[in-house]
């Protein structure tokens, strides 16, 4: 059984769509779950105003019934609160006088997918890009993603992510595993404290000056089963489906797992993670710099993703750019966006990495219900403790 989910939806239009296919039956779930995971991705000092507008709640319109997933595509509809402002500006029938439309674009943004996705798809008004191309759809993503998360909470795999640097500002402190809600307290989603503090400077700075930033977040799953994924072939390798995942995350740019590019650096009797005997199993690793995915494949480790992120292409002092109608030099468009999003993509992370790990369990394990499932997955659980 493989996992599948697709998303529709424009950031000024009606709603955001969501499917995901392939969750077995039984796996109780509700709105509220759904909703607190929104709730988190709305999170982080330096968001701009849209999150006061959107409530992002989700409501379930197929595939549950009575509290519980019956077997069938699992439909999601959040609607855009937003879009009563833009309801002319989107509408989704050809006006009858042939006007166009207010708030056309026609000055690409550096940075975004403005200038070749008009190219791409031949539209004159980039808006017709920038609606889709907006960070906003993943609040679907979130949604889907905290699905895929419900059921490995029954595996008793458990997600958590923190920020590690916004501009120039990094915690340094190693990961602890703390409460979630002790980490989302932090207005930057960070550790350390003077960290966090430094980290919300940078971004009032950057918020006077009209700037955007960036910075890098790490994600962390716990308890994931041994021998996810594969290395029978390129694309069975999970890692791959991590990295893509992550990658397709609006102004993400790098990913990395365990040391990354930091394994360069090192001698391999300093990189690889040495096995000793272990309580109950017959090895254990000593340490993880494999970041929980070795040969491409689940160790039962933590995994552990660091993902590196641009700012955002929006700026209030824009840069240079173009008028695509005139070919005249001018400032970039300006939409309305958020300062550093950074807090907030490691929340959707979390999501990404929930999607990855739900469709590896059901490739492996299979099952059409959620009972079928978890007896599969604790019948090789007790086989992989005397290997």
């Amino acid at each position: 059984m493989s996992l599948r989910h697709l998303t529709a939806g424009e950031s000024h239009g009606a709603a955001l769509v969501g499917i995901i296919e392939g969750i077995p039956s039984g796996l109780p779930l509700d709105a509220a779950t759904l909703h607190a995971q929104a709730r988190r991705r709305k999170l982080g000092f330096g968001r701009g105003n849209r999150q006061t507008i959107e409530t992002d709640e989700v409501r379930i319109v197929a595939g549950v019934r009575r509290g519980e997933t019956i077997g069938s595509p699992i439909a999601l509809l959040i609607e855009n609160r937003d879009h009563a402002r833009w309801a002319e500006i989107m509408r989704v029938d050809a006006p009858s006088d042939g006007a166009p439309a207010a708030r056309e674009v026609h000055v690409p943004r550096p940075g975004h997918a403005d200038r070749v996705g008009g190219i791409k798809y031949a539209r004159d008004d980039l808006r017709d890009v920038l609606e889709r191309a907006s960070a906003r759809e993943t609040a679907m993503r979130v949604a889907l993603g905290t699905v895929a998360r419900t059921l490995l909470d029954q595996l008793g795999v458990t997600l958590a992510s923190r920020v590690v640097r916004i501009g120039s500002a990094v915690d340094a402190t190693p990961w602890r595993d703390v409460p979630i809600e002790m980490i989302d307290a932090s207005p930057v989603r960070a550790l350390d404290r003077d960290a966090a503090a430094a980290m919300v400077r940078e971004i009032e700075a950057a918020r006077d000056a009209g700037d955007a930033l960036g910075g890098v977040f790490e994600v962390f799953a716990f308890n994931v089963p041994v021998g996810l994924g594969s290395y029978a072939q390129w694309d069975r390798r999970l890692e791959a489906e991590v990295g893509r995942a992550f990658l397709s995350l609006n102004a993400i740019k790098g990913v990395e797992l365990g040391l990354g590019f930091g394994a360069a650096a090192r001698l391999g009797s300093q990189a690889h993670d040495p096995y000793e005997p272990g309580e109950g199993t017959r090895t254990r690793y000593r340490s993880n710099n494999a970041g929980g995915i070795e040969g491409g494949m689940t160790t039962g480790q933590p995994i552990v993703v660091r993902v590196g992120m641009k700012p955002i292409a929006t700026l209030m002092k824009p840069l240079d750019s173009v008028d695509l109608r005139t070919g005249e030099a001018v400032k970039a468009h300006i939409e309305r966006a958020d300062t550093c999003a950074v807090p907030a993509a490691a929340v959707i992370g979390e999501s990404l990495l929930a999607l990855v790990l739900a469709e590896a369990v059901l490739e492996k394990f299979g099952g059409d219900s959620l009972d079928e499932v978890l007896e599969r997955v604790r019948a090789w659980n007790a086989t992989v403790r005397d290997r």
